[in-house]
C-alpha cells in the first residue's frame, strides 16, 4: 500500500467556536494541527501519497502543509468538494487523483479520529482476507451512541446496524472506528456526482451483493475528537504519550511548552497541557489537561482545567475555567468562574467579576452587584 484518502471536509460544528476560523483537522492538538498527527502516522506505516478530501475552508490545508514533502516525506494532493458529498461521495471524488491500480489497497481514514491502530497490520489483514473492504473496529463500553458492526469468528462482517434503542438491540460492542482499507475497484464503483454514505449505502450494498467485508478488532487507543471535551483529552493523551505520534513537537511528559511561550516559573502545568508559541502564563496560574492556542494569555492565579483557550484569547487573574472552550480573541475578565460545558464565542468580552456558570444551564448568572451581561455562552 502506498496511497491513502484522508477525509477532512467536515465543518466541525460540534467543535464550535474552535472551528469558526479553522477547519476541524487544523485545530492544534499537542502543539500541531491534529491532521499532522494523522499524516505522520500514515507516513510511518509506509504511505507515500495522500489525497486530502477537503471542503470547508479548503485553502487552509495547502497553505499550511504544501506538498507534504518537507514536513512528512510524502506527497499530499488536494481535492475540494464543491458541495457536500457524504463519506462515500467524498471518497469517490478524491479517487480521481489516485494512481493505484484496480486491485491495489487504498487506506481511507476520517480526519477527526485519534487512534493507535497498527495501519500496516490492517493492510496485512486486508491482503490475507482478500476482502473488498477491511474495517478497523473497536470495542466501546457503551455502544448506544454508535452503529454496531457484528462479525463472525473469522472476522467477516455480518451487518451494519443502526444505533441501538433497546438493550436487546445491543448484539455487539464492536463499532466502526473510521479507518478502512478499500480495494481500489470498490471505490471506483461508488456513484459519482451525488451524496453517498459508506455506512448506510456502500457497505450494506456490498454485503447484500455478496461482497466480503472484513473487520479487524483492535484494542489500542481510540477517541472521536468531535467535541471540545474529547479534543482536550486527546491532546493531553498525546502529550502524555498514551498514544504515539511522530508529529509530537517535543518529548512526552506532563506538559508540552513550545518555543516562544512565556510561562512563569511560579505557574503550574500538568495533565498533558499543551502551551503554544506566544502564550503568556502569569504567576500562580494553574493549567491542567488544557490546550492554550497561539497568543493566549492566562492571568495570575487563574485556574484552567480541561479547557481549550483560543488564539489570542485572554483569561483574567483569579478566574476559574473548568471544561470551557474559549473562542479566538475572546476575553474573560478577572474573578469569573465558568465550569463544564461553557463555550464562549470568538471575540466575546466578559467584564471582571461578572459571571458564575452552573453545569447544565443555558445562561450565565451575574455575580451579586455586577451589571447583567448578555453573552453568547453555549453548552
Amino acid at each position: 500500500m502506498s496511497e491513502a484518502i484522508l477525509l477532512v471536509g467536515g465543518k466541525g460544528t460540534r467543535l464550535r467556536p474552535l472551528t469558526t476560523h479553522t477547519p476541524k483537522p487544523m485545530v492544534r492538538a499537542a502543539g500541531v494541527p491534529f491532521l499532522a498527527h494523522q499524516i505522520s502516522r500514515a507516513a510511518a506505516a509506509g504511505v507515500t501519497r495522500i489525497v486530502l478530501a477537503t471542503s470547508y475552508l479548503a485553502e487552509v490545508f495547502e497553505e499550511h502543509f504544501g506538498d507534504g514533502q518537507r514536513e512528512f516525506g510524502l506527497k499530499l494532493v488536494y481535492v475540494t468538494e464543491a458541495e457536500p458529498l457524504g463519506t462515500g461521495g467524498a471518497i469517490r471524488n478524491a479517487a480521481e487523483q489516485l494512481t493505484a491500480g484496480p486491485n491495489d489497497p487504498v487506506l481511507v481514514f476520517n480526519g477527526d479520529i485519534l487512534s493507535g491502530v497498527d495501519i500496516a497490520e490492517l493492510v496485512r489483514q486486508h491482503h490475507l482476507s482478500r476482502a473488498d473492504v477491511t474495517l478497523h473496529l473497536t470495542r466501546v463500553p457503551d455502544p448506544r451512541a454508535f452503529g454496531l458492526v457484528p462479525t463472525d469468528p473469522d472476522g467477516r462482517v455480518l451487518a451494519f446496524l443502526e444505533k441501538p434503542e433497546t438493550p436487546e438491540q445491543i448484539v455487539t460492542d464492536q463499532i466502526n472506528a473510521g479507518c478502512y482499507v478499500f480495494t481500489r475497484s470498490v471505490i471506483d464503483a461508488i456513484p459519482t456526482g451525488r451524496e453517498v454514505s459508506v455506512e448506510r449505502e456502500t457497505f450494506p450494498g456490498l454485503l447484500s451483493g455478496g461482497g466480503l467485508l472484513h473487520g479487524v478488532v483492535d484494542s489500542t487507543y481510540w477517541l472521536d475528537l468531535g467535541t471540545p471535551a474529547a479534543f482536550a483529552k486527546g491532546s493531553a493523551d498525546l502529550v502524555r504519550g498514551l498514544v504515539d505520534s511522530p508529529a509530537l513537537p517535543g518529548p512526552v511528559g506532563d506538559a508540552l511548552v513550545l518555543p516562544g511561550a512565556q510561562v512563569s516559573p511560579r505557574a503550574v502545568l500538568s495533565g498533558g497541557s499543551a502551551i503554544s508559541e506566544d502564550v503568556h502564563v502569569d504567576d500562580g496560574a494553574v493549567i491542567e489537561s488544557s490546550v492554550l492556542l497561539p497568543g493566549a494569555r492566562v492571568g495570575a492565579d487563574a485556574v484552567v482545567r480541561n479547557s481549550i483557550i483560543g488564539s489570542h484569547a485572554q483569561v483574567g487573574a483569579r478566574t476559574v475555567l473548568d471544561g470551557v472552550t474559549l473562542g479566538d480573541a475572546a476575553r474573560i475578565g478577572a474573578d469569573n468562574e465558568l465550569t463544564t460545558g461553557a463555550r464562549i464565542a470568538c471575540g466575546t468580552d466578559l467584564p471582571d467579576g461578572s459571571l458564575r456558570f452552573s453545569p447544565g444551564t443555558m445562561a450565565c448568572t451575574p455575580h451579586l452587584g455586577a451589571v447583567p451581561q448578555t453573552v453568547p455562552v453555549r453548552v
